[in-house]
């Protein structure tokens, strides 16, 4: 989870894509999903230690993993470069895998329809502070909008979501919603040390294409994207 200090890490040399968004005209809105998908499926990332990873690829499933623990809040992020950022590139203790877990889009946008934003404005009245701590309380679904990433882990003009689910959505997001789960550590790494050997070109080509998720407009209100 970023934290103010995130976004005010010293700034290395731009690279060929953050140069570009933050450029480009047709730089993304300022939050908006960015994923790989299919007209069935959506991939999202999480990192894992190799006793919850392991068994997961094994059988294709988080329900069947005694050390996945399903009390605990679990975090999903469509964004391969800020699951980079987040675990190291797989280098963080217990973020040594990455997985690319696709689900059900209706699943993905069950848990946004019914998500809550983590951080509410600071001009927010009494009321609707108090409103917005009973809807956090009462949801099993928050969603939080970060910096998006460059290949580097330098911060972006523009947001990424991740989105948090405890309690039904977990239920339902390890019961229902997982269609396949690869391991995606390897391309980490890969990506990882081009960049440091400074070839930026062959990193980013690594990189999975991820194209703009659109969401029904009710939903996307609710997640403060319009």
């Amino acid at each position: 989870m970023s934290t103010a200090a995130d976004s005010a890490s010293t700034a290395r040399p731009k690279t060929k894509q953050q140069s570009n968004n933050m450029t480009n005209p047709e730089n993304p809105p300022y939050r908006q999903i960015r994923a790989l998908y299919t007209p069935q499926t959506i991939t999202i990332y999480q990192a894992y230690p190799p006793s919850i990873a392991l068994p997961a690829l094994a059988t294709q499933s988080l329900s069947r993993v005694p050390t996945f623990k399903r009390t605990r809040m679990t975090w999903i992020k469509p964004s391969f470069l800020w699951m980079a950022y987040r675990s190291g590139y797989a280098t963080k203790q217990n973020q040594e895998h990455v997985l690319a877990i696709e689900i059900s889009r209706p699943g993905f946008e069950w848990a946004l329809g019914h998500a809550v934003l983590s951080h509410i404005p600071g001009s927010a009245s009494e009321d609707e502070l108090k409103r917005w701590k009973n809807a956090v309380e009462d949801s099993c679904v928050r969603v939080q909008w970060d910096p998006e990433r460059d290949v580097h882990g330098n911060p972006l003009a523009y947001r990424s979501l991740q989105v948090g689910l405890r309690g039904e959505a977990v239920e339902r997001f390890v019961k229902g919603w997982i269609v396949g789960i690869k391991d995606v550590t390897g391309v980490m790494h890969d990506v990882k040390e081009r960049v440091e050997k400074g070839d930026l070109e062959g990193a980013e080509k690594l990189v999975p294409v991820e194209k703009v998720y659109t969401l029904p407009e009710g939903v996307a209100s609710g997640l403060g994207m319009v």
